[in-house]
């Protein structure tokens, strides 16, 4: 078989095989707060996957973030849970569909709370700028035009 045939194989597999989905463990403090945080920046909820324990926030078809209380996180770790008020533990970044939805999330998020420990960075082709939530996690949000992106080397 060619290289080409097998490249045309391993590619039609890939399309055939389900879309993955990525399911971002984050733990918090408190679940109504947190709920309401979310929901305030326009976010949903599947109640199919959501408890006293976890919720399910919706952040698209494929992206889901489980907001875990943090007993119920330490329960799928042996390694300490890091506290995110006092270290980096992960940078969740969320594309936008604009410069105007990036400080839109950012308004909301700091009306319902958050809190915004750096300044927005504009580089032309990208934009963006985030926030804190209430359990100290960072959002980064990202706005990216490809017609003004600089060339590849």
């Amino acid at each position: 078989m060619s290289t080409a045939s097998q490249t045309t194989q391993d590619t039609g597999a890939r399309e055939a095989r389900r879309a993955r989905q990525i399911f971002v463990n984050l733990p918090i403090r408190d679940m109504a707060r947190s709920r309401a945080f979310f929901a305030a920046l326009g976010f949903s909820f599947n109640p199919q996957f959501t408890n006293e324990q976890g919720a399910c926030m919706v952040v698209s078809d494929s992206i889901y973030v489980m907001l875990l209380v943090e007993p119920f996180f330490q329960t799928f770790t042996k390694k300490p849970v890091a506290n995110a008020r006092e270290s980096t533990e992960v940078l969740v970044c969320l594309s936008c569909d604009s410069r105007e939805e990036v400080d839109a999330l950012v308004r909301q998020a700091l009306a319902a709370g958050g809190t915004a420990p750096n300044a927005p960075q504009d580089h032309g082709f990208m934009y963006g700028h985030g926030f804190e939530d209430l359990d100290g996690h960072v959002w980064e949000l990202a706005w990216m035009n490809p017609d003004a992106a600089p060339p590849q080397a």
